[in-house]
C-alpha cells in the first residue's frame, strides 16, 4: 500500500541528518546513516490532517486538553499495547528530552546519581550531566551491577530506554517487574523513555511502564514518549508523558506551563499525533515489515562480507547496533575510512560510550541502506586486512 522504496531528496531542507554532516563529521555531502529520523514520508493520513489544519488558516494558541489528543493516546495504548491509561494522567511538553530535564530537576539534585543502561543514548548523557547529575552506567543485562548502582545512597533515578537505544533490546515483562522492585526497594524514581515502543519487531512485545507501575508502588515514576519517532514527524516537536502521582503531575505541569512559559503547544503536533494514533496503524505495520526486510539484507551482507562479525537484527527500531570489535579495528581509523574514502556518515559506538561498535540507521529506502552497509563492509574489510 505504501512506497517505502521511493527516495526523497532531503538535502537543502535544514535536515540534521543530511545537511548537518559537516558539523558532526567535518565533511559535507556525505551519505548519512546517523541521527534517528527516517527518510520516509510521514503517513498519508498524517499529511492529509496537517494540510486540512493549515488550510483552516488560523494557527492560534491551543490547549492540548481541549481536543481529541488525550482520547487518541488512550485509544492507542488500549488498541496497540493492551494497556488502559487514565487520560487525566497525561502531561504534555515540547520533547521527550525536555520532559526528562524537568523530571531530573524535580526528582534529583546536583551531584545525585542517575542510573542508565550502557551503551547509552547520547541525549541521556547530555541531559543528565548538563544538569550536574552523575551518569551511572550498567551494562544491558547485568542485574547485579544494576542493583549495586541503585543501592548507592545518592542514586535517585533509574532512567530506562524502553525499547533500548542503541541496542534495540525489548525489555521483557519479567525484567521490567524486577526493575520496579529494585526501584521500590532502594527508594529510586523511574523515568521510562518509550519513544521507540511502536517500532518493535514481530515476535517481540513492548510492555508499557504504566502497566508495570502499580498505583503507589515506588517513590515516583513517569513515562516520556511521543509519536514523532514511529510516524516520522520529529520536526513538529511535541511529546507527552504519563505521571502516576497526581501531586507530581500537577507539579510537572506547573513547571512546564508557568516556569517555562510553554502553556500552548504547537497545534500541528497535536494534529499529527491524533491522525497517527487514529489512522496510522496500517502504515506503521507496513513500515515495520519493510524495515525487517532491510535488517535481513543487512544481516546477509555482514555475514558474507565480514565473517568475523556476528550480528542479528534488533528486537525493535531501525537502528542496527553492530559489534566490530572482533575485527580489531581502531574506531578513529574506521571513521576516517568511512568519511574520506567511502563518503558515508555512520555513528561511532564511542558516541554511546562503547567504542568498537557502529550504529547504522536503516530507516530509509533499501537502495540507500545497501549503499551504507556495503560501504561499511568495504571499509572494515580493508582495515581488517591491512
Amino acid at each position: 500500500m505504501y512506497d517505502f522504496d521511493r527516495e526523497i531528496d532531503r538535502r537543502g531542507t535544514w535536515s540534521v541528518q543530511w545537511d548537518g554532516t559537516a558539523a558532526r563529521f567535518g565533511v559535507s555531502d556525505l551519505l548519512p546513516f546517523t541521527i534517528s529520523d527516517m527518510d520516509f514520508a510521514s503517513p498519508p493520513d498524517v499529511l492529509a490532517a496537517l494540510r486540512e489544519r493549515v488550510d483552516h488558516g488560523v494557527l492560534g494558541y491551543t490547549d492540548w486538553r481541549l481536543g481529541g489528543f488525550r482520547e487518541a493516546v488512550r485509544h492507542w495504548y488500549a488498541s496497540r499495547h493492551g494497556t488502559g491509561i487514565d487520560p487525566d494522567s497525561l502531561v504534555y511538553a515540547p520533547s521527550v528530552l525536555s520532559q526528562l530535564s524537568q523530571l531530573l530537576r524535580m526528582w534529583t539534585g546536583p551531584g545525585d546519581g542517575v542510573v542508565v543502561h550502557t551503551p547509552t543514548y547520547d541525549g541521556f548523557r547530555k541531559a543528565v550531566t548538563g544538569l550536574g547529575r552523575e551518569l551511572r552506567g550498567v551494562p544491558v543485562g547485568d542485574a547485579e551491577a544494576l542493583e549495586r548502582e541503585l543501592a548507592r545512597p545518592d542514586s535517585r533515578m533509574l532512567l530506562l530506554c524502553s525499547p533500548h537505544n542503541p541496542t534495540g533490546r525489548v525489555w521483557t515483562e519479567e525484567e521490567l517487574t524486577s526493575f520496579a522492585a529494585l526501584a521500590e526497594r532502594h527508594g529510586v524514581s523511574v523515568v521510562s523513555d518509550e519513544i521507540h515502543a511502536d517500532l518493535t519487531a514481530d515476535g517481540h512485545r513492548h510492555v508499557p511502564w504504566a502497566r508495570i507501575a502499580e498505583p503507589g508502588r515506588g517513590r515516583r515514576w513517569a513515562v516520556v514518549t511521543s509519536a514523532t519517532k514511529a510516524f516520522n514527524f520529529p520536526a513538529l516537536s511535541g511529546s507527552y508523558g504519563i505521571i502516576g502521582d497526581p501531586a507530581e503531575r500537577e507539579a510537572f505541569v506547573r513547571r512546564v506551563e508557568t516556569g517555562e512559559g510553554l502553556a500552548s503547544p504547537a497545534v500541528l503536533s497535536l494534529t499529527a499525533h491524533i491522525a497517527a494514533y487514529r489512522h496510522g496503524a496500517a502504515w506503521l505495520d507496513e513500515l515495520r515489515g519493510y524495515v525487517a526486510g532491510t535488517m535481513e539484507l543487512l544481516r546477509e551482507r555482514l555475514s558474507e562480507g565480514l565473517p568475523g562479525v556476528v550480528w542479528e537484527p534488533p528486537q525493535a527500531g531501525y537502528l542496527a547496533w553492530i559489534d566490530l570489535r572482533p575485527l580489531g579495528i581502531e574506531e578513529t581509523r574506521l571513521q576516517e575510512e568511512l568519511v574520506t574514502v567511502e563518503k558515508v556518515a555512520i555513528m561511532p559506538g564511542g558516541t554511546y560510550g562503547t567504542p568498537g561498535f557502529v550504529r547504522l540507521n536503516v530507516g530509509c529506502p533499501r537502495a540507500k541502506a545497501e549503499r551504507g552497509v556495503d560501504a561499511l563492509v568495504r571499509a572494515a574489510g580493508r582495515l581488517r586486512t591491512a
